[in-house]
């Protein structure tokens, strides 16, 4: 089923194809929001908050596009930003502030810098076709070989390989286009 099948299936409640969006995503939800926060532990939490606020937000929700995933990077971006609030908080209260302006300051520039990428990222990825994106997702996110990604899809270990080449040659280009 595609993405706008789940989603409709979802949003009238069901949990099984809420089940198989998350499967589908929770990975790359994973690490957009370990990019953010550098941390595994802060990742996993960051990713189970941004299906549980997608669970409750989705009723009424219609996907604008083929794919969830930069919905709910959106929601990834900002379940960070809380995360990392929460962070400076804790760090507030138990330290006497010994860490210098410039560095938090940095780390603040830095995690824009890669959410900025990484939301440019999942709407490059949504923009390509849906087996360009299948392929993507299995190999560059979650890291399948080219032969695991052929067999999951049904296609020749060769087509994966020179896909996921140009798939990867498209992504750059669309990158240093919107860079500012």
């Amino acid at each position: 089923m595609d993405d706008r099948t789940l989603v409709a299936r979802a949003a009238a409640g069901s949990e099984h194809a809420f089940r198989e969006l998350y499967r589908a995503y929770v990975r790359p939800v994973y690490w957009i929001a370990y990019g953010l926060l550098g941390d595994s532990g802060d990742a996993e939490d960051v990713a189970q908050e941004t299906f549980v606020t997608a669970w409750r937000k989705l009723r009424g929700f219609e996907l604008a596009s083929d794919s969830l995933l930069p919905w709910l990077t959106t929601i990834c971006r900002f379940q960070a930003a809380n995360k990392v609030r929460s962070r400076r908080r804790d760090r507030d209260h138990t330290t006497d502030a010994t860490i210098p302006e410039i560095a938090a300051s940095s780390d603040v520039e830095q995690q824009v810098i890669d959410a900025d990428l990484a939301e440019r990222i999942a709407f490059a990825v949504d923009g390509l076709s849906p087996t360009d994106r299948d392929i993507f997702v299995l190999c560059a996110v979650e890291g399948l070989s080219y032969s695991a990604a052929a067999e999951t899809l049904g296609i020749a270990h060769g087509a994966v390989r020179n896909r996921l080449s140009r798939i990867r040659t498209r992504l750059r280009t669309a990158l240093t286009e919107t860079t500012p």
